[in-house]
């Protein structure tokens, strides 16, 4: 069934422009960086020091759990290796597929970030972190279930940042 879906975007909903337009949201996650630098931007103010805390603790986590961990010892390959027909549309990526790390990075700060800012901050938020995830299928280097994989994880790991620091740091 992944295998389908991803030949089923690749022939109905590749088009120039939204490849062009997904090259570009997935470089948003490469190696983590607009997370890491979210996360320092809420660091250098004394107002939003708790949140930049709670993000990095929540990305350093995240990269741990699953590009460190769980990517080695699933060890899935990646599906434009196997799957036959389908093109990847940027270059060859260097580690295992299984979990996606640009999702579970995405969806670690992502989700921090919701929880703790209004709404109107909150949500832009959660929704780049599922077009960064939803590029790597339009993209062609990851399976559905490793994306579904890294949005769980990352919002699990999230969620559990949030309640150690609730239960550790006194509301203000």
């Amino acid at each position: 069934m992944d295998a389908s879906i991803l030949l089923w975007i690749q022939e109905y909903l590749r088009t120039p422009w939204l490849s062009a337009f997904f090259r570009q949201i997935t470089k948003l996650g490469n190696a983590g960086i607009f997370w890491i630098l979210a996360a320092i931007f809420f660091l250098c103010f004394t107002r939003t020091r708790k949140i930049g805390i709670e993000a990095s603790a929540s990305l350093l986590l995240s990269f741990l759990i699953n590009n460190v961990f769980l990517k080695n010892v699933v060890a899935r390959i990646r599906p434009y290796e196997v799957v036959d027909g389908l093109h990847r549309l940027i270059e060859k990526q260097s580690d295992f597929s299984f979990p996606s790390g640009h999702t579970a990075s995405s969806f670690a700060v992502a989700v921090i970030l919701y929880l703790e800012l209004p709404k109107k901050y909150g949500v832009p938020f959660m929704i780049l972190a599922v077009l960064i995830s939803f590029s790597r299928l339009y993209l062609g280097v990851h399976y559905p279930s490793d994306v579904l994989a890294g949005a769980v994880s990352g919002s699990l790991i999230a969620w559990s940042v949030h309640k150690i620091k609730n239960r550790l740091v006194k509301p203000e």
